[in-house]
């Protein structure tokens, strides 16, 4: 057989396998038998091992696996993939609807798209010309790993889009599961050879996906549902927006069928609801058929379907407006408390967490669960080795709900807090008004000790050069550094040697250190991470009281003189140098660092004095830290908020609500050339 021969047959077989597999996986109409598709195939696959320089990219042999990875690469999405909030009632869905009417400012109802929500791993699939190239996980929404060879075994995912109404560069979003009969069938099989099985669908799902054997991952028998579209556009397209508007219909429920008549699957359980009060119906009905359906669901799945409605409500941090999972309920087991142990989180919080006899619950197995607080222990009135209900929704942290008081055994004990710090063994405190209890060793325990150096050195605080967060993290891991004051014992050797820094980044840093160590007292005060002493509430200490020492000697009476200072946060700071373990630190840093003798200013040296201005929008001609600083020097206070009680308001560019607001309350609006002109006067 002559080569072109060969290239016509072998186009004319993968042509074949791929509108057979599309009948059989998508629309669930096989055309021809098992013998038929496996003769083509054996067919297909003996052409390639004899031309292997003519085996297309979009070949369905490829859906078998092929060379192993030694490790996955990172992809950049071109358009985030978000995540979704979360309802869990009537009341809950009912709150999201009104939110979405009052942004629109429209009483109107709205068409909304419906799905059941998968149980499975999000993933984003591209193709060029309609022949696929890439697949990636979410990740943290903005870089996730490519996982291409794992995905292009799915029977279900095209190599090749159907037709040819598609655009240069179409990127799909979905999920990758794993239906429950196969699921079924690979812990069988894992019991078997005397193998650990998955805990959940899910989890076998992901474990597939992330095999570094594209082989092990085509014996797993995954699917694909699509549930909307990523970047489109053209090839040599380089739109900040990614979307070719020409080709996308207007409706989330039209792209899913334009992305279904590509030859790409949907779920057949999506529907498109007139309006928002269909919602509880189709929850509701979805809910009814939940174990009966061939794969795993762990809610419902709601958008608005208008495309333009869904650019006004926009997005909030990590997700849409537009959208919400609206969870089943929660599934809930018994099981035995078999101890409390107590955490210390990176704030200084100590949480209680329940140690569990483990229990098989919402689809995995649950050990440990988060008691909160002792609020949350008085209010449940638990005790060690009681009977719990312990509830998990989704993927919602598992909880303890309450209490089997008759199976109460006769060694019950009481849940005792601790009086010290379990990491750092410093005095613990609980603020009035507050059910968390807190170790007041911020500047040296060990779990607070990362976030107090970030801290430390941030843009807001002494500014510290070449100091970002990872690098803070590798001097703590790598043992350099364990409080504030350790940064400047760093010399130029402990950091060019470290990984990833070299001779110019140490330089950098120990001249960021240098000039880091003069500073101003308010600058100082905030660095230290003292709980709700903020930038102005350590200005006002540093004017009040003029020198550190008076500060640190202040009694809580003294402190509650101060402007913007109450009784939890006088509390606060005195706890806080109340503290030899923070006290230690602080005398390191003293010996260390230096700010200029504050002078006190007359009344006429302060002209802005008892005036509260807020600042809002971009600022072309200083920063907004800098105009702060410069009216706080005058004796303006600066605050963030508008409120009757403001007297101006300097408007940068961009200005939002805040300007809108104080055109309302009738303060004065500056413009940014306006309040230097008022600064320089």
């Amino acid at each position: 057989m002559s080569e072109q021969v060969t290239i016509i047959r072998m186009a004319e077989i993968c042509q074949l396998i791929h509108q057979y597999n599309h009948q059989y996986y998508v629309l669930d109409e096989p055309s021809v038998p098992d013998a038929e598709y496996d003769r083509l195939m054996r067919e297909l696959l003996a052409l390639e091992a004899e031309f292997p320089q003519l085996k297309a990219l979009d070949s369905p042999s490829q859906k078998v696996g092929g060379i192993a990875l030694k490790s996955f690469s990172q992809v950049t999405h071109q358009l985030p993939m978000l995540s979704l909030d979360n309802v869990f009632s009537p009341d809950e869905w009912q709150a999201f609807v009104k939110r979405i009417k009052d942004r629109l400012k429209s009483e109107y109802d709205f068409s909304i798209c419906a799905e059941p929500k998968l149980d499975g791993l999000a993933v984003s699939l591209r193709y060029e010309n309609g022949v696929f190239v890439q697949a990636a996980t979410r990740g943290d929404g903005n870089v996730g790993e490519n996982i291409t060879e794992n995905v292009r075994t799915i029977k279900s995912i095209p190599l090749r889009l159907q037709g040819s109404d598609y655009p240069d560069i179409l990127e799909v979003r979905g999920e990758v599961f794993m239906p429950k009969a196969s699921f079924e069938s690979l812990n069988q099989q894992a019991i078997k050879k005397g193998e650990k099985g998955f805990a959940n669908p899910r989890n076998a799902a992901a474990g597939s996906l992330r095999q570094l054997d594209s082989k092990v991952a085509a014996k797993r028998n995954l699917a694909f549902y699509a549930y909307g579209i990523g970047y489109v556009g053209a090839s040599e397209a380089n739109d900040d927006e990614g979307i070719d508007e020409t080709w996308l219909a207007n409706s989330h429920y039209q792209r899913l069928c334009q992305i279904k008549a590509l030859g790409l699957p949907m779920c057949p359980e999506v529907k498109l609801l007139d309006n928002a009060e269909q919602v509880e119906n189709f929850y509701q009905d979805i809910l009814q058929q939940r174990d009966d359906l061939s794969y795993e669901i762990d809610g419902t799945v709601f958008k608005v379907d208008n495309i333009e409605l869904q650019v006004q409500l926009g997005f909030v941090a990590r997700a849409p407006r537009w959208a919400t999972a609206y969870k089943f309920p929660a599934q809930e087991e018994l099981t035995l408390l078999e101890a409390v142990d107590f955490q210390v989180g990176r704030t200084g919080a100590i949480t209680p967490v329940a140690r569990l006899k483990p229990i098989f619950v919402g689809g995995v197995t649950v050990s440990n669960a988060t008691l909160h607080n002792q609020d949350e222990i008085n209010r449940l009135g638990i005790q060690i080795n009681d009977t719990v209900i312990i509830r998990r929704a989704g993927d919602v942290i598992p909880q303890i709900v309450s209490v089997v008081i008759e199976r109460r055994p006769e060694n019950a004990q009481t849940i005792s807090f601790p009086t010290e710090c379990p990491v750092c063994q410093s005095a613990v405190m609980k603020a009035e008004g507050e059910a968390v209890l807190r170790c007041t060793g911020g500047l040296y325990c060990q779990a607070q000790r990362k976030e107090a150096i970030k801290h430390f050195a941030s843009r807001k605080a002494l500014d510290i050069d070449g100091l970002g967060d990872k690098l803070v993290e590798q001097l703590v891991d790598e043992g350099l550094i364990k409080t504030p004051a350790d940064l400047f014992k760093l010399t130029e050797l402990d950091v060019s040697t470290m990984e990833r820094m070299g001779k110019k980044s140490a330089d950098n840093l120990i001249n960021g250190l240098l000039v880091a160590k003069t500073t101003t007292l308010a600058k100082f005060v905030y660095a230290l991470g003292i709980r709700e002493v903020g930038e102005t509430t350590a200005s006002n200490l540093a004017l009040y009281f003029l020198s550190f020492d008076a500060i640190k000697l202040a009694t809580e009476e003294q402190l509650q003189q101060v402007p913007d200072v109450g009784v939890i946060v006088a509390k606060n700071i005195v706890n806080f140098f109340g503290q030899s373990h923070n006290i230690e630190v602080v005398e390191e840093l003293e010996a260390i660092m230096s700010w200029p003798v504050i002078e006190v200013k007359s009344d006429d040296e302060l002209p802005l004095k008892d005036q509260t201005f807020v600042i809002t929008g971009t600022l072309n001609q200083m920063g907004r830290s800098e105009a702060k600083a410069a009216l706080q020097a005058l004796g303006a206070k600066v605050s963030g908020s508008v409120s009757a009680k403001t007297h101006y308001l300097v408007a940068g560019e961009k200005a939002g609500s805040k300007l809108t607001k104080a055109q309302g309350l009738g303060v004065a609006v500056l413009t940014e050339d306006e309040m230097i002109t008022l600064i320089n006067a």
